[in-house]
């Protein structure tokens, strides 16, 4: 299946690149490009694509803003965006997370990690490798903590899911949580999918969000 794509950035030679880059790909097809977030919610409905390399600052309407109309922090957006970034993780990116948005990748990636970027988050993965998550984190604690708790409550997940969220929180990978829990990689996959649909969460990256606004995890 071919991943549809659609550039949202303010610099065209920046757009030309990743579309060069993306073009080579048998299963990608960049479906078009926008300057700005006004133009790439417009876009986006028009073209349907399956990810949105969404840049952080950009004229006439931000790529958070853009990001916010596209997904509404619901998880059945047909729409998963990509944020791009230069990785200052500032305020500005985590309600990037908070709207939905799938993980975030630096403007300066190279060529394959840009194309494999784009197959994570298509296939429904959030791009938040455990260091990232742990920059994440440390931003977390930075700013304060949470600061807009959520209402939601975290009884109707299991023991085993809740502690399998508490880790994910905490920047540990699959595999990780695994030999922690004395569990197969899979069983962890497992508990992380159904913790996503219990908690109607899009993905890791919002999962990590969650566990921190609604105080199930406290920065230290």
């Amino acid at each position: 299946m071919t991943v549809r794509v659609l550039i949202a950035d303010d610099q065209g030679m920046v757009r030309t690149g990743f579309r060069v880059f993306l073009g080579t790909q048998p299963d990608i097809e960049v479906v078009g490009e926008a300057a700005d977030g006004a133009q790439a919610v417009e876009l986006a409905a028009e073209l349907s694509p399956d990810v949105i390399l969404m840049d952080v600052r950009m004229p006439v309407m931000d790529g958070l803003t853009a990001t916010r109309k596209l997904l509404g922090g619901e998880p059945g957006s047909p729409f998963k965006v990509l944020i791009l970034t230069t990785f200052d993780l500032d305020d500005y990116v985590f309600e990037a997370l908070r709207a939905g948005a799938s993980g975030f990748l630096l403007k300066d990636a190279s060529a394959q990690e840009l194309v494999e970027a784009v197959r994570v988050v298509a296939a429904g993965d959030a791009l938040l490798a455990p260091s990232v998550t742990r920059r994440l984190i440390a931003e977390f604690v930075r700013l304060g903590g949470p600061r807009s708790p959520s209402p939601r409550k975290v009884g109707h997940l299991t023991e085993r899911e809740t502690e399998v969220l508490t880790l994910v929180a905490q920047g540990l990978a699959n595999l990780e949580i695994a030999e922690r829990l004395y569990i197969s990689e899979q069983t962890v996959k497992t508990h992380v999918g159904r913790m996503l649909t219990k908690l109607g969460l899009r993905d890791r990256a919002q999962a990590i969000v969650y566990a921190y606004e609604s105080g199930l995890v406290r920065p230290s």
